[in-house]
């Protein structure tokens, strides 16, 4: 029992680093779930704006059926709460609890769970190679230290839930019951269906790894301490269910969240896979992380400078190389199907466009028909990610197994340090981040003619409305602090017939001067605009510029 006590306490020890690092990195004033402040302040872009319009809206709104349907943030172009990146489980439980409990915003929490949760996981995975507390934490810290991780947790909050893609390794290298083994699987897929649809791939590949390892090796391989130790060999019934299982819980998650909602525009508004590619270079390449080492040529695209791996992670990565060829690890090779599914997510992110030092060459076409089911993942270079961290897991087993627990536990610690040193630049710029300020942010719109409209209308409409069209930000941040449904939307995904639909039916509309009941518009559009002169009644509806947005209130100036 007293091993065991100490043991969880350690563990304990190892998810506190990873909320210090949380906290050194990103600071306490983002936990209290009343701020919103620090997400509304623009300092990082409209990211975190998204995030809260997409729950705000959605928490008020009566259920629907899927739950994540998200109406009122959008009218017919709306979507869901996937598609507003905020992070549907969380938003679905605090939704069902919203009559009770009142949280204006959960990813400070959420920022200080996937740090904790990365190096707990961490934690996991070393312990197979070895019980001693030292490598297991310094191991730990390594992974918390994590640039990816934290560039994502800077801005994309969803997709800093890399602890899913620790998990998903772990489940890898271990074996459980056949039974549990498929729930643990079919659970996992479902959390990170509600998460975000990069990771569910990620998380889909590990599995697929798992389940073919254990179709061909029914016993388990031997050759690390916990690894493939418990559970029976998988029968090819149970293997048969998990085949449909494990999958069927992902579809599930992604109705649940309101996935399939959108019927075109998975693609994007913009790029497509191969433009958002990895430079084979991006993980040696330290801007803007980096003190140390010089920096590369790079390409020109929205990903560029997410895959450092900082040079503590650079120098475990060397130094378990040396040792492995001092001392080869047979145990690898029976592990091939792993090695398969992070290879192939490597090539993925390489995508058929290899970048290197910024000069792209094509190695082959890919046939029309895939490309647009690839376009979906047009930010291939975060399927790096899985190979990262499997290279990584296996780079503190090698250092394990060559220097000794003690040794390798003190080297270890070294590169945590080094890690840290290294990544200054990269904390001085998240720093900047989330700066203290008002725990609520002020709204932009202070002439008095916002608020008397949300008193006398019900609903906002933005013409044209799209993806982040003029005023979309200034517009949806007042609709949702005061009660109003809009359409004006920053969305991942839109389709985008719907949007021109939409677009020419209230052009039509505000030219011949029919009007929605209940509805005022933010005109963002010289040509709009000029319709809505023209189907103005000049004695019955106001047309001003307010705040420096040009808006049309029928009715106004007749009695209330």
């Amino acid at each position: 029992m007293g091993a065991a006590l100490s043991s969880s306490l350690y563990a304990l020890l190892a998810a506190l680093i990873g909320a210090a690092v949380i906290a050194w990195t990103f600071g306490l004033h983002v936990l209290p779930p009343s701020h919103t402040g620090w997400m509304l302040t623009g300092t990082i872009g409209p990211d975190p704006v998204q995030y809260w319009l997409g729950y705000t809206f959605f928490k008020r709104a009566p259920w629907t059926w899927p739950p994540g349907l998200n109406p009122d943030w959008g009218l017919e172009i709306g979507s869901s709460v996937f598609y507003s990146d905020s992070i549907p489980l969380l938003a679905l439980a605090f939704k069902a609890l919203h009559s009770v409990l009142e949280v204006s915003q959960y990813w400070g929490m959420w920022l200080f769970a996937c740090g904790a949760l990365q190096a707990f996981m961490a934690w996991k995975i070393i312990g197979l190679a070895t019980p001693h507390p030292l490598p297991r934490l310094a191991g730990a810290a390594l992974f918390a230290l994590s640039p990816t991780m934290l560039n994502r947790l800077g801005g994309h909050f969803a997709l800093g839930a890399h602890f899913l893609l620790l998990i998903a390794l772990y489940l890898c290298l271990t074996r459980a019951r056949p039974a549990v083994r498929l729930l643990q699987w079919a659970g996992l897929i479902l959390l990170a269906s509600l998460i975000h649809s990069y990771l569910l791939p990620m998380v889909a590949g590990f599995w697929g790894a798992d389940w073919l390892a254990r179709l061909v090796r029914p016993s388990p391989p031997s050759g690390g301490r916990g690894m493939g130790e418990g559970g029976a060999p998988a029968s090819r019934k149970l293997l048969a269910v998990e085949l449909l299982a494990a999958p069927g819980a992902g579809v599930f998650g992604l109705w649940l969240a309101g996935f399939f909602v959108l019927s075109g525009g998975f693609g994007g508004t913009w790029g497509g896979y191969g433009r958002m590619q990895l430079d084979l270079l991006a993980p040696f390449d330290p801007s803007p992380w980096g003190a140390f080492l010089p920096d590369l040529p790079e390409p020109d695209h929205l990903e560029t400078g997410h895959s450092y791996a900082g040079l503590g992670g650079l120098l475990a990565v060397a130094i378990a190389g040396l040792a492995w060829l001092r001392r080869p690890w047979p145990w690898l090779r029976a592990w091939w199907p792993l090695l398969l599914a992070v290879l192939g997510m490597l090539a993925l992110a390489i995508s058929n466009r290899v970048s290197i030092g910024g000069q792209a060459f094509v190695l082959f076409d890919i046939p029309e028909r895939v490309l647009r089911i690839l376009d979906a993942l047009r930010a291939s270079e975060r399927f790096l990610w899985p190979f990262a961290y499997t290279l990584l897991a296996a780079s503190v087993f090698a250092i394990i197994r060559a220097f000794g627990p003690k040794r390798a536990g003190v080297i270890l610690a070294v590169l945590v340090v080094v890690q840290v040193l290294d990544m200054r630049p990269g904390f001085a710029r998240l720093d900047r981040y989330f700066p203290v300020g008002p725990a609520v942010a002020p709204l932009r719109l202070q002439d008095p003619f916002w608020q008397e409209a949300a008193q006398r209308y019900r609903r906002v409409r933005l013409a044209p409305t799209g993806m982040q069209a003029r005023h979309w930000e200034e517009i949806a941040v007042y609709a949702a602090t005061l009660g109003l449904t809009t359409d004006a939307v920053y969305l991942a995904r839109l389709d985008p017939a719907k949007v021109e639909a939409l677009n020419a039916r209230v052009l039509a509309e505000l030219a011949e001067g029919h009007y929605e009941p209940g509805t005022f518009y933010a005109i963002g559009d010289a040509r709009t605009l000029e319709a809505a002169l023209q189907g103005a009644d000049p004695a019955r509806d106001l047309i001003a510029r307010r705040d420096g947005i040009w808006v049309l209130a029928p009715g106004w100036l007749s009695p209330q």
